[in-house]
């Protein structure tokens, strides 16, 4: 997601949270046999309020870190899970109302894995593990939450610079991990100055930029497939029209080819997704937007097609970059090349992730849209955003079709991190923003979907997450504006992660059918900003 600017007394000690209250339309429950968690109302945004999180009765939360936990190897800089050690952990009047830089751990990634070690050479770490980068503050770093772990030993930091030892690592969005590279794949959400990690999941962790061989872009989600490319999805706004409110679409679709899945160092190709008019026959493309032919733009046909049910496109992997060809070593602008290949632009398609049951045949991806109750791209050209499948007859074939699966409204609009609950259930969490919240007085929520249901009908999808605002976030929103005062304000959902930490090749998301709560299937999400607290979603007992 976009950048926009308390402790736990040990393992057992976990809070569960309670259910919000609403305002909203709670909508239809889903009515499948193996899901059944009822929808509930939003909460909303009521100035100088805090707000607990409501849930699906069907569910409960526990905290699993929270962004006081102190580090059990803070450096001067890093000493806690979320927030910096650059000042008082709750604004300080005597010093403007300032306060300590929020550090936002964000896309989370669940793994069981053996032998790994932490600050305590004699502490027995356990096998169940959250990683997250982390994105906001002056420093990027990388932690490991050990769930298994006591309070003392709770979060480690893996690395806070590069494998040079001296280049600090850049803010983190999105994560993954490559069971052929065995490294944890990340993010750095910065536009042409972004980048792609790879970093080894154990303390003192090496940290490599591979930006030479994915490219420099706003990428924020990322996933491998069977074949072990690595699929990227890009998060980068684009300039409005004149007079308008509205965002031109800037953002990509990539898929990464390696020449070996074992060492994405060795080089490959990197494509982005070419989208085909039905109108022209021709690739949906930026450049027509400055050459005045706007196939592309915002307010285009095509961006009406593209925003509208019922339309099925044919689509092609265009090759960007091959690094047979670019010999230099160099990182290169892969949201530029797109552009001169004729790729086609998306409104921050921020996060993808595959169906599983399909043989990585089925790629859904969010698109989060201009997040604006006042853009007039709302009504047909994708301002509220959505999320689109693309189907293809194997994940590394050259050509596929794309639709638009759900079409968002201001009651549910932008979708960001995505993840499968079932085969057939496909999770998406709203990061709305503060202006949002406030047009539509409420707060950010995380929906179900049935990908077998037709939601061009009348059928709402499950809120099965009102997320709330916590103190602290609450005491931000009212300091926003104050002279010293540098934080964000309402809290964020990022992070919703459903897996069993297989780590082997068979455990890439979309390998196995979920069984959520079942068989060691574990569900995650990150309440940004405010305390910047993972939680873990477990069955209240009753029917899911």
């Amino acid at each position: 997601m976009a950048v926009r600017k308390r402790s736990i007394a040990g393992a057992a000690a976990f809070a569960i949270a309670v259910a919000g209250v609403g305002a909203l339309s709670a909508g239809t429950a889903n009515a499948d046999e193996k899901i059944n968690w009822m929808s509930i109302p939003a909460t909303p945004d009521m100035r100088g309020v805090a707000a607990p999180n409501g849930l699906s009765p069907q569910l409960r939360e526990y905290i699993a870190a929270q962004g006081s936990n102190v580090l059990e190897n803070p450096t001067d800089l890093v000493k806690y899970y979320g927030y910096l050690n650059d000042g008082t952990l709750v604004p300080d009047p005597a010093n403007s109302f300032a306060e300590a830089s929020k550090t936002e751990p964000d896309k989370n990634t669940y793994l069981r894995l053996s032998g790994l070690h932490g600050a305590d050479p004699t502490y027995n770490y356990g096998r169940n593990f959250v990683f997250q980068g982390h994105e906001g503050g002056k420093a990027g770093y990388l932690t490991r939450v050990n769930l298994d772990a006591d309070a003392a030993h709770r979060v480690t930091l893996l690395a806070a610079t590069l494998a040079d030892g001296t280049t600090p690592v850049p803010p983190i969005d999105g994560s993954t991990w490559d069971p052929w590279a065995k490294r944890l794949l990340l993010t750095a959400e910065n536009g042409n100055k972004g980048a792609v990690l790879q970093a080894t999941p154990d303390i003192n962790s090496t940290v490599e930029d591979v930006s030479n061989v994915l490219g420099r872009a706003g990428y924020e989600g990322i996933q491998n497939d069977s074949a072990g490319n690595v699929w990227m999805v890009e998060d980068t706004g684009g300039n409005s029209p004149a007079g308008s409110t509205a965002k031109n679409p800037n953002s990509f679709v990539y898929r990464f080819v390696p020449n070996d899945r074992g060492d994405l160092k060795k080089g490959g190709k990197l494509q982005a997704l070419q989208v085909i008019s039905n109108r022209t026959g021709s690739p949906i493309t930026f450049q027509a937007i400055d050459a005045g032919h706007p196939t592309g733009g915002v307010f285009t046909d095509e961006q009406k097609d593209l925003s509208s049910y019922g339309t099925v496109f044919d689509t092609a992997w265009v090759t960007i970059h091959d690094t047979a060809v670019d010999t230099s070593g160099q990182p290169f602008d892969a949201n530029a090349l797109a552009k001169t290949a004729a790729a086609t632009p998306f409104k921050r398609p921020e996060n993808g992730v595959f169906r599983p049951g399909t043989n990585f045949n089925e790629f859904f991806f969010t698109a989060t849209g201009d997040t604006n109750a006042t853009s007039d791209a709302n009504a047909e050209c994708g301002g509220w955003g959505g999320l689109y499948q693309l189907t293809q007859n194997d994940p590394s074939a050259d050509h596929g079709k794309l639709r638009l699966f759900y079409r968002g409204d201001q009651a549910h609009t932008g979708l960001d991190n995505v993840t499968f609950v079932d085969r057939d259930h496909v999770a998406a969490v709203e990061d709305g923003g503060s202006t949002l919240h406030k047009q539509r007085n409420a707060f950010d929520s995380a929906y179900l979907f049935d990908v077998k249901a037709d939601y061009s009908k009348t059928n709402e999808p499950v809120r099965f997450l009102a997320e709330g605002r916590d103190e602290a976030a609450t005491e931000d929103a009212l300091l926003i504006g104050t002279p010293g005062f540098h934080n964000d304000d309402d809290n964020e959902i990022t992070g919703i992660h459903v897996s069993n930490g297989d780590p082997s090749v068979n455990g890439i998301l979309g390998a196995q059918n979920p069984r959520p709560f079942q068989d060691g299937w574990r569900m995650f999400w990150t309440q940004q900003h405010g305390q910047n607290i993972l939680w873990e979603i477990t069955s209240n007992g009753t029917d899911n």
